[in-house]
C-alpha cells in the first residue's frame, strides 16, 4: 500500500468524485482512507477511474492509500485475510468487483466501505456520479416504504410478465446491503415470499457478483417461462431443449456451492435516471451485468439460493410496477412523483427531478434479440 501526499487543490478533479467523497462516503480532511482497485489489466475497471477518486481524496486533505484487491478469492480463509488488511483505515472505497461480493455479508467490524458503480472514469463526471446523491437516497427510502405498506404490488412487462403479491414479512427483517454504494442505484430487495405468478426470462441469464463461476452467463435463443410461488420456482416453461438448458445450468451452479437450486430470494428495479451502458451488453455480459441494474429500465431478480442475491439474476426489461394501483414504473420509466410525498421530494431536488423527465434510455440492449 502506497500513502499519498495532499498537494492538489479542489479546483481541477472530478466533480463526481468529490460528490463521491464528500455525499456518499462522509470523508473529512485528516482521515484515512484506503481505495481498493483491480488489476489494469482486468479489464473491468477504467484503470483511471480510482486515480480521479484518489486526487479528489488528497486535494480533500484526506491521507489516502491505494491497493490492489487478490484476484479469485473463493475460500473463506482468502477472504478473511483479506477483510483483515481493510482494518484499521476510516474509509474504504471499492473500485472492485470484490466489493460487491461482500456487500450483503454480516462482517460488522469493519470500517465504513462504499462500492462505486462508476466503472469508467468519464461516469465521474456524467449526470450518473453528479446526480443528488442525497436525493437519490430519499427516493430509495420512499420506495422503500411504499413497498414495505403495499397491499398489492404487480409486476408486468412487454414479453409477457405477470408477477403479484405483497410483503408478507416485518420490513425490519428484510436484507439490505452492508456496503454503501455510489450512485444510489436501487431500493431494498422486495422479498418473493407472498409473491406468485409468471416471469419471462430472455436473452440471457447472468450471475450476480456474489461469486463467479464458468459458464457465468447463459445465452438464451427463446423465451423461457418461469412460473413462481413465494420462494420457489415450480416450473420453466417454453421450448424444451431451452428449458432442460436453463435447468442444467441452475443444477451445476447449485451443485458447486450446494444451494437450493429453484429458491428465489427477491427482486428490485433500478431507479437511477442517469445509469446506462454505452456499448452492446453482449459483448461484455460481466461488465453489463454488474453495471447496469440501476436502470429503472431493469428488474432483476435473485434465485438460486436462500440467500441474496443468489447466484443467478433474472434481467426483466422495461418493467411496470403498480403499487396499490399507482404505476410507480412505467415500461422501464420511474416516476418518483407519484411517491406518497414524492412532489415535494422532486422539489426540493428540482436538478434530479429533471433527469427523470429525460431518462437516459440506452443500456446496450436495442440491438439484442426481442420475441
Amino acid at each position: 500500500m502506497n500513502n499519498s501526499s495532499s498537494d492538489d487543490q479542489i479546483t481541477g478533479v472530478s466533480g463526481g468524485a468529490l460528490s463521491l467523497l464528500r455525499n456518499c462516503v462522509g470523508a473529512t480532511a485528516g482521515e484515512r482512507l484506503l481505495i481498493v482497485e483491480e488489476a489494469d489489466d482486468a479489464g473491468y475497471y477504467d484503470p483511471l477511474a480510482p486515480g480521479l477518486a484518489a486526487s479528489a481524496a488528497r486535494a480533500m486533505g484526506l491521507h489516502v492509500y491505494e491497493t490492489q484487491a487478490p484476484p479469485g478469492i473463493n475460500s473463506p480463509q482468502d477472504m478473511a485475510v483479506f477483510l483483515n488488511s481493510l482494518r484499521g483505515f476510516d474509509h474504504v472505497i471499492f473500485f472492485a468487483r470484490i466489493g460487491d461480493q461482500i456487500r450483503f455479508s454480516s462482517v460488522n467490524d469493519l470500517p465504513p466501505a462504499t462500492m462505486c458503480y462508476t466503472l469508467d472514469s468519464t461516469k465521474l463526471d456524467s449526470d450518473f456520479a453528479t446526480a443528488c446523491h442525497q436525493g437519490l437516497c430519499e427516493i430509495k427510502e420512499a420506495i422503500d416504504t411504499a413497498f414495505a405498506s403495499a397491499r398489492t404490488v404487480n409486476v408486468t412487462c412487454p414479453l409477457g410478465t405477470d408477477y403479484t403479491g405483497s410483503f408478507t414479512t416485518d420490513r425490519e427483517k428484510t436484507t439490505d446491503v452492508s456496503i454503501k454504494r455510489f450512485p444510489m442505484l436501487v431500493p431494498r430487495p422486495v422479498p418473493a415470499l407472498g409473491y406468485q405468478g409468471k416471469v419471462v426470462l430472455s436473452r440471457f441469464l447472468t450471475g450476480t457478483g456474489s461469486r463467479f463461476y464458468e459458464p457465468y452467463c447463459l445465452p438464451l435463443q427463446e423465451n423461457v417461462i418461469a412460473v413462481l410461488e413465494d420462494n420457489a420456482i415450480i416450473r420453466f416453461e417454453g421450448p424444451k431443449d431451452e428449458v432442460m438448458s436453463v435447468r442444467r445450468h441452475y443444477e451445476h451452479v447449485a451443485s458447486l456451492y450446494s444451494l437450493d437450486a429453484l429458491f428465489v430470494h427477491s427482486w428490485h428495479a433500478g431507479i437511477h435516471p442517469a445509469c446506462e451502458f454505452d456499448t452492446d451488453a453482449a459483448s461484455d455480459l460481466v461488465r453489463w451485468s454488474g453495471s447496469s441494474f440501476g436502470s429503472p429500465r431493469i428488474l432483476h431478480f435473485h434465485t438460486c439460493g436462500d440467500y441474496a442475491p443468489g447466484e443467478i439474476s433474472w434481467n426483466i426489461l422495461d418493467p411496470t410496477i403498480t403499487v396499490d394501483g399507482v404505476a410507480l414504473w412505467v415500461n422501464g420509466t420511474l416516476h418518483p412523483e407519484l411517491l406518497p410525498g414524492g412532489e415535494s421530494l422532486c422539489q426540493r431536488h428540482p436538478q434530479l427531478a429533471e433527469l427523470y423527465r429525460q431518462p437516459k434510455r440506452h443500456i446496450g440492449l436495442d440491438s439484442a434479440r426481442m420475441n
